[in-house]
């Protein structure tokens, strides 16, 4: 499959100064995910990424399936986990079909990529098992730091895209508001929202500061109860 997917795989193979960020992130919210899928057995992952994720979710799940739509991206990551157990599936969401149920389906950081979030989020609805869970992150707009920077006239438009954005394939940021708004258009009800890291300033900032990983882990446990400041939002959701 050669598609303009795979042009984004050089924002996966660890060379981006954001990796820092990413690392943190994808491997902090997967725990929060599992904490609240106790007793359940299947997951229906979108999109590969980094691979931190699936490494997690693979080793916890009974039954782990992952689409991602990239050869490329799944080629690199099969290079980094060799020995992973993930099923995975190269196919568009779009595309993807199955008379399989889930107990719980992860749409962790795809929405912003994606041309239509609403088609994504109506269609996999009947893959959900009933009772089920899914579970929805995304990057935030007015994460602190951009709002420091909004604020100190370096940042006129916080949902503005950065270089590392395109790179990434973003198409959007979101906020709390349209995070909600985006989830109830798509007729579901909202179980809950935290935030997933508390970023107070830049990258470089941070890194020159060479913080200790239990403060990184405070940051990320602080995070949690206020979403409108973090880097990412995780929302919890259920069918109406």
């Amino acid at each position: 499959m050669n598609n303009i997917l795979d042009s984004h795989v050089k924002a996966y193979q660890g060379n981006n100064l954001y990796d820092f960020d990413n690392e943190i992130i994808l491997k902090w919210y997967p725990h929060r995910v599992i904490k609240f899928s106790e007793g359940l057995k299947s997951m229906l992952e979108l999109g590969l990424g980094h691979g931190y994720t699936t490494e997690i979710f693979s080793k916890h799940f009974e039954k782990y399936v992952v689409l991602d739509g990239s050869s490329a991206v799944i080629e690199n990551f099969k290079k980094m986990y060799p020995n992973s157990p993930a099923l995975i599936i190269e196919t568009f969401f779009e595309n993807y079909t199955t008379d399989e149920k889930f107990d719980v389906i992860n749409m962790g950081f795809i929405l912003e990529h994606i041309d239509n979030p609403f088609e994504i989020l109506t269609r996999f609805k009947k893959f959900l098992s009933p009772g089920g869970k899914i579970f929805v992150s995304v990057p935030n707009a007015e994460v602190l730091n951009r709002r420091l920077g909004n604020l100190a006239g370096m940042l006129p438009d916080m949902t503005l895209l950065s270089e590392n954005d395109h790179l990434l394939g973003h198409k959007r940021y979101y906020t709390v508001d349209s995070l909600k708004t985006e989830i109830e258009k798509a007729g579901y009800k909202l179980e809950k929202i935290e935030g997933i890291y508390l970023k107070p300033f830049t990258t470089k900032q941070i890194l020159s500061l060479e913080f200790d990983k239990k403060i990184i882990n405070s940051l990320c446990e602080v995070a949690i109860d206020y979403p409108e400041l973090s880097c990412g939002m995780l929302a919890q959701i259920s069918l109406v």
